[in-house]
């Protein structure tokens, strides 16, 4: 897939102004037309590369603020925010969260930085999660230098071969004098992984699975051996307290382990080649549904991009204790409830089966809002069964007709199931399952039904 053309009229406008010159000044200076100029000062035309160069040559411009959305994550991060509850009834679609980043990047990153400092958002961001999570968005949980490295000791170590588990042991015995040792749980009671080095020994749980225990080799190898590549992202992150970078430092070494298991054009090649077939990839990669829907959300490589998955991981209580939502562009997460009528709630009585469902989600006017996903339920790592989750994966259906699990399945946006963002945010009408009223909608309360109109709202102790 080709990259998008870099469009910067604004950034090409500010600097303009600051040097006060004239359309025609700058488009003499730069060798160009004014009306080209013109053209990409409106967003008409993209900044060639032969363009750019005049300007860094002329003008001592730094091209870094040809990116300075990213701050706030770009088009996903902007539309994250105006999916927010309080702007629900201003309908604001993708396209206008674009039109408004593109014309006004400073006034976006205004309006942004107003968000994140007041409301609701100013007590979810001061949380070190969120702040680990906006982080990881902003980079839309792709990091290349990681990447390419783990792809660079995944073909060092041939893990091509059925053998994972071996290089994976060789690799921590001759580069660092490391064995592997697998413990039983009552030498490691509450613990699943811990470096002894005085007995120069990884020491594993009993407890965890084969594809749990490559995973935790791969992940000491990261901090070993990307020490300084992790701590630099970390730095740069700016994060606002230890907490939050501990969890930022956490994903990305987590990132690199799962890039060493799946190294990323194989991996990329295999999802092409089985349809994104998951039982197949599991067992050819030695992972598990949780490593691989991580891995899924990362695939963004320029000029080798995967298709842009969402994922999650939910409790029996609906809560989301991760997500990621990648290059999906997916609101859906941004919920502190989720729909009971969404299948992820399905799954949990589905014990290791995919519960899979397209979807149309009320409320979403900032992102897509047809999506097919996928859910199956997973076990803690090394817990006995008693710790249950649902991971659920989720790609916009216009790009789901090829995936193996839509083989039978319509994809059409009249035959999806219609979810909500949770009740309170859900004006979806005639909802048997609707547990609480939406918020800011008038209630017309029915004497001889005890039914609420327009929304059908019944408290879950009146049912009959």
């Amino acid at each position: 897939m080709s990259d998008t053309s870099v469009f910067a009229g604004p950034a090409l406008r500010r600097l303009r102004k600051r040097t006060r010159m004239t359309q025609a000044a700058m488009a003499s200076a730069l060798g160009i037309s004014p009306s080209y100029l013109n053209l990409i000062e409106r967003n008409q035309r993209p900044l060639s590369a032969r363009v750019l160069v005049q300007v860094i040559e002329q003008f001592d411009f730094d091209p870094r603020a040809l990116r300075e959305e990213e701050a706030i994550g770009g088009i996903d991060g902007l539309a994250r925010r105006l999916s927010d509850e309080r702007f629900a009834d201003l309908g604001i679609d993708r396209d206008e969260v674009s039109e408004f980043l593109a014309a006004a990047p400073q006034a976006a990153a205004a309006f942004a930085r107003l968000f994140d400092r007041s409301g609701p958002e100013l007590q979810r961001s001061s949380d070190p999660m969120t702040a680990s999570r906006r982080e990881i968005e902003r980079w839309r949980n792709h990091f290349a230098d990681l990447d390419h490295a783990a792809e660079e000791l995944a073909d060092e170590l041939r893990l091509s071969r059925s053998d994972i588990d071996g290089a994976l042991i060789d690799r921590l015995r001759e580069k660092h004098q490391l064995a592997v040792r697998i413990l039983p749980l009552d030498i490691m009671p509450g613990a699943i992984r811990r470096l002894d080095l005085h007995a120069r020994q990884l020491q594993l749980s009993e407890m965890l699975d084969r594809s749990s225990r490559n995973f935790h080799i791969a992940l000491q190898i990261a901090q070993l051996e990307q020490r300084e590549a992790i701590a630099s992202l970390v730095v740069g992150a700016q994060l606002p307290d230890d907490a939050s970078r501990q969890l930022f430092e956490r994903h990305v070494t987590s990132y690199f382990a799962a890039a060493l298991l799946m190294p990323y054009g194989r991996f990329l090649r295999a999802c092409d080649q089985t349809g994104y077939d998951f039982n197949v990839l599991q067992r050819r990669f030695g992972v598990s549904f949780e490593q691989l829907a991580h891995r899924l959300t990362t695939m963004q490589r320029v000029s080798q991009r995967g298709l842009p998955f969402f994922m999650a991981r939910v409790d029996r209580a609906g809560q989301f204790s991760k997500r990621f939502s990648g290059a999906s562009g997916a609101t859906i997460l941004e919920t502190e409830a989720s729909c009971p009528l969404w299948a992820i709630h399905e799954a949990f009585e589905r014990r290791g089966e995919i519960c899979v469902q397209p979807v149309m989600v009320d409320g979403v006017d900032a992102g897509p809002a047809h999506w097919l996903t996928m859910a199956r339920t997973v076990e803690a790592a090394g817990a006995s069964g008693d710790a249950r989750f649902v991971i659920v994966l989720g790609v916009e259906a216009r790009l789901a007709s090829d995936l193996a699990a839509t083989k039978g399945l319509r994809l059409d946006p009249a035959e999806a199931q219609q979810i909500g963002m949770g009740c309170a945010r859900c004006h979806i009408e005639a909802c048997r399952q609707r547990s609480l009223p939406p918020r800011g909608a008038p209630l017309n309360i029915d004497r001889m039904t005890r039914g609420l109109s327009p929304f059908d709202f019944r408290p879950l102790a009146e049912s009959r």
